[in-house]
């Protein structure tokens, strides 16, 4: 092989030669000067063949120190090798000897190590979800270090575990103001005071604060608790001495709740149309009501003012019976009477105007609310035949209609009823003064015009 390479090398080396060769003859002018051209350059490529079998023969003896330097590197490699392998055998074949010898020698220790990690993973799990790491973060590298360790750990780790453990308890026990990052409602970060109370509730410029253990921020709570309880975060943060505060027990679980809670509106909004239509009416009854409560006291006490006078005014409805009265003092008993009847019925109808609506509407509420009651329950059923029982959320919606119709009709029709006893008392006791009156006047006339006798009797008996 070696052979058939350098033979079709030197074809090569000719060829190139020969051509070069080739270019210099045709450029002689006579024999002699071809014979010395081609003897120049024999003499030229003998020269230069000799000069590169030189450096061949020189690379050749490079390449042989190279590789034999390679092969005694390899050979004592080799032998480092096979006694790498032996030493690991001998030590493969003492792990277990040592290891006994290890867990006899460690005796009680072994688990008190193993407490310690155990206790680290689970201080670890608990500073994570802590109020206290917003204060004090970077607890928990040291701490997944401790757990997750297959070495014992060192005397210095002990100690440092302890001392963050009776850190956490003694923060749990203060009140502290500390900067700190915090998200707003918004989305955006920015740097507040915050007031900590150990490690239960966190607020910040009058608001509750909620603490995230993914990203190790607090948070604005969407949804703020009842305004006494924000009350009591403003005193807390410009308080000097002990003040009220409502405290999460949970942690931040209660407060966390609150963003799901619907507030009233939303609840309004889960009656629906027929919600809406339940408080229209009711405000429209509650205005009626209202407006006749007013229109009654202010003819009632109108009327109060004319029982003291005898001159009849008819700016109010017994002041205009009494004007029947005047025009017809010289007619008899008995026309009197029809007259006076006549004006009292008059009068009536404006005085318990409104009443029948008021009545109607206290009535209609509570069947509105039955009849969300029962659209509610047809979207729940619906929900069921679709997607089953297995999520209650897919429910949730028929239900709330359900619940909160019912509601606002009894809402609406507990004051409408109780509002319509009171106009219609009202309006009754300003008719029975009326009558009262008219009796009176009756009596009167007759005593004036008749002589006692079983007539006159039953005239006012009518």
């Amino acid at each position: 092989m070696k052979r058939a390479v350098a033979f079709w090398m030197t074809l090569a080396l000719l060829a190139s030669h020969a051509a070069s060769a080739n270019s210099d003859v045709s450029e002689a002018a006579s024999l002699d000067d071809l014979l010395e051209t081609v003897r120049t350059i024999n003499q030229s490529e003998s020269a230069e063949n000799r000069r590169r079998l030189e450096e061949f023969r020189q690379q050749k003896a490079e390449q042989e120190g190279l590789l034999a330097t390679a092969r005694a590197a390899l050979t004592q490699e080799e032998k480092r090798a096979d006694a790498l392998q032996v030493a690991y055998d001998n030590n493969e074949k003492g792990i277990p000897e040592l290891t006994a010898k290890l867990k006899e020698r460690e005796g009680a220790l072994g688990e008190i190590f193993g407490v310690a990690r155990q206790v680290a993973g689970d201080t670890r799990a608990q500073f994570q979800n802590s109020l206290i790491s917003v204060q004090f973060p970077g607890r928990e590298k040291f701490l997944e270090e401790v757990s997750e360790s297959r070495t014992n750990p060192k005397m210095e780790q002990l100690q440092e575990l302890w001392l963050m453990l009776q850190q956490e308890m003694t923060e749990q026990s203060k009140v502290v103001r500390f900067p700190a990052m915090v998200s707003s409602v918004g989305g955006t970060d920015g740097e507040q005071q915050v007031t900590r109370v150990g490690a239960f509730n966190a607020v910040s410029g009058g608001r509750y604060l909620y603490f995230e253990p993914e990203t190790g921020k607090l948070s604005v709570l969407g949804r703020q608790p009842a305004t006494r309880h924000l009350e009591t975060a403003t005193e807390l943060e410009s308080a000097t001495s002990a003040v009220g505060f409502a405290i999460d027990p949970s942690r931040g679980s209660i407060l966390s709740k609150l963003i799901q809670a619907p507030s009233l509106e939303e609840r309004i909004k889960q009656g629906g149309t027929v919600g809406y239509v339940i408080i229209f009416l009711g405000i429209i009854g509650g205005a009626l009501a209202l407006y006749r409560l007013a229109y009654l006291a202010f003819v009632g006490s109108k009327m109060r003012r004319q029982l003291g006078t005898a001159v009849g005014d008819k700016g109010n409805p017994l002041g205009r019976v009494l004007a029947v009265f005047g025009a017809n003092k010289t007619t008899d008993t008995e026309t009197l009477e029809l007259k006076l009847d006549e004006a009292i019925l008059k009068e009536t109808a404006p005085l318990e105007r409104g009443e029948a609506m008021i009545k109607v509407l206290s009535v209609v509420a509570p069947l509105l609310g039955l009849l969300g009651t029962v659209t509610g329950m047809i979207q729940t059923f619906q929900a069921i035949t679709l997607f089953g029982t297995g999520d209650p959320k897919m429910m949730a919606n028929g239900i709330s209609t359900a619940l909160v119709t019912t509601v606002l009709g009894l809402v609406m029709a507990i004051p409408l009823t109780l509002l319509h006893s009171v106009v219609s008392s009202y309006s009754a006791s300003l008719v029975q003064i009326l009558e009262e009156q008219s009796a009176g006047l009756i009596a009167e006339h007759a005593e004036g015009s008749n002589p006692p006798g079983p007539e006159l009797r039953r005239v006012a008996a009518g």
